[in-house]
């Protein structure tokens, strides 16, 4: 009988870690890049005063183009736009915040801050559709940095590096799921723009 309970308990312990195994996330390191906008003063085009940007590189390690899945989100943590820039290697795209990731949200109401993830991923045929299905993480290729407006009453701007974090396959689910219902009930709203690059 003791042999018996032995037995039993193995097995437990077995299937335990086992499927703890299973649930755990995949990660998938120096894929993923955040950042943040926040009173960049909402300032007319053509104007004089300073845009808040957001620039992109493509370091070339992965020996070809990639795709910047960009995903917006408003201070609700409700995401807002999302779309995918082609970055050739040594390219550099200049986004924009307030006229290419800002500007067509989905509720038609633009917040006055927010969040950025920025994901580099794999083309699809050698583009880089709406990120919200089948993205596959590329590490190590993306390279960001943004600027920010300190006040809405000032031209003051500074630039810092945008903060490298481990994407989890439950966030890319997550942003996977939110450009998803975007595209679904957005009729073309929600879907940003890639400025200007290669």
């Amino acid at each position: 009988m003791r042999r018996i309970t032995t037995l039993v308990v193995c097995l437990l312990a077995v299937c335990l870690c086992a499927g703890s195994a299973l649930a755990a996330s995949t990660t998938y390191p120096d894929t993923m890049k955040v950042d943040y906008f926040l009173d960049y003063g909402g300032c007319v085009v053509g104007s004089a005063d300073p845009y808040a940007t957001l620039e992109l590189t493509n370091t070339g390690y992965s020996g070809g183009n990639i795709c910047a899945d960009i995903f917006v989100y408003d201070p609700q943590e409700e995401q807002t736009e999302c779309c995918s820039c082609l970055l050739t290697p040594n390219d550099l795209r200049t986004i924009n915040i307030e006229t290419n990731l800002n500007s067509n949200p989905l509720t038609g109401t633009s917040p006055s801050s927010g969040s950025i993830r920025i994901v580099s991923a794999q083309t699809t045929g050698g583009a880089c559709p709406l990120p919200y299905t089948g993205i596959t993480p590329v590490s190590y290729t993306l390279r960001a940095w943004a600027t920010h407006i300190q006040t809405s009453y000032d031209d003051v701007l500074t630039e810092t590096a945008s903060q490298d974090a481990t994407l989890s396959s439950a966030e890319l689910q997550a942003l996977q799921n939110g450009c998803f219902a975007i595209n679904l009930d957005g009729s073309g709203h929600g879907q940003c723009s890639c400025g200007t690059g290669d």
